[in-house]
């Protein structure tokens, strides 16, 4: 996906690209990534697109929106969310993945399940979204076995179940710089390209409000990591905390400010419901930076 304007973006490993199964996605520019559920329990749009038919639809019109990248996820990891069994997020998943792969488009499948991973690769999705950073018993084994496909790791404290009833203590940022250390050694022993993989710190699980607000205000921190960060603050219940805006369906607005606020503070990637709004946004930030005195000096250079 080449960059649409020449702007330079932060490096990582040597270049700002996120490596996939079918596609290298320049990260020069910050990239939306758009959300896609296959569930009837979601916390933002549970049911919506449910059906094989909707959530192909919705994925053609996150496209027409500007989306660069679709995440299809089969179940819900709202805070309390039960576990769906196997055959039933295969059920939901596999028929979407097959139909949605001919989009010709970067495919992201939000799941933790190796099982699941393994299907959607085989059928040419190109990213692993991991809530778990692959800490499943296979997990890592699955997307080793197909070297190309790229990695989201994503830090969570606890689990779905009751992340939100024990969140974490402490000063947030070495915990999830501590965490992704430890998730992203045994993927250098497996011999994965660092170009495959991003790092997503996980708003809102099992992380209290102040937490979550911390992660943005000392996001730049984060880039310490030596990786590109895919943020997703999108209708977030810390967002509802702050604004008092208690539908999340509501909460557009607040949600596109925090992802221009974390492309501002360096995310490489943003995971969002609202595309239009949030790809609106962001052509304004993008101007705003061409128009910098740092940037406009680089221009004369080149």
């Amino acid at each position: 996906m080449a960059n649409s304007n020449g702007a330079s973006g932060p490096v990582f490993h040597g270049a700002a690209v996120w490596q996939t199964s079918r596609f290298r996605i320049d990260l020069a520019q910050p990239r939306v990534m758009g959300i896609v559920n296959v569930t009837p329990d979601s916390f933002s749009d549970g049911g919506a697109h449910a059906s094989t038919a909707t959530a192909l639809r919705h994925c053609e019109q996150l496209l027409k929106e500007g989306a660069d990248i679709l995440d299809i996820g089969g179940e819900s990891t709202r805070p309390g969310s039960p576990a769906v069994p196997l055959d039933a997020e295969l059920a939901r998943v596999l028929p979407v993945v097959r139909e949605a792969v001919k989009l010709n488009v970067p495919l992201s499948i939000d799941t933790y399940k190796p099982e699941v991973m393994r299907a959607v690769l085989d059928l040419g999705a190109d990213i692993v979204n991991d809530i778990w950073a692959l800490r499943q018993p296979g997990a890592r084994e699955a997307v080793a076995a197909h070297p190309n496909c790229g990695i989201c790791l994503m830090h969570m404290h606890r689990d779905p179940q009751t992340m939100q009833t024990l969140p974490m203590q402490g000063d947030v940022i070495p915990e999830v710089l501590a965490f992704w250390d430890a998730q992203l050694a045994p993927l250098k022993a497996l011999g994965i390209d660092p170009a495959r993989v991003t790092l997503d710190p996980g708003v809102g699980f099992g992380k209290s409000v102040a937490q979550n607000f911390a992660l943005l205000g000392r996001q730049p921190e984060l880039l310490a990591a030596g990786y590109p960060l895919l943020l997703g603050w999108s209708r977030k219940s810390s967002i509802g905390a702050v604004t008092g805006i208690d539908n999340a369906s509501g909460r557009t607005v607040p949600s596109v400010a925090a992802a221009v606020l974390a492309v501002d503070r360096g995310a490489a990637v943003v995971r969002v419901h609202d595309v239009r709004d949030t790809v609106a946004a962001l052509a304004v930030w993008r101007a705003m930076r061409a128009e910098t005195p740092q940037n406009q000096q680089t221009s004369q250079e080149q």
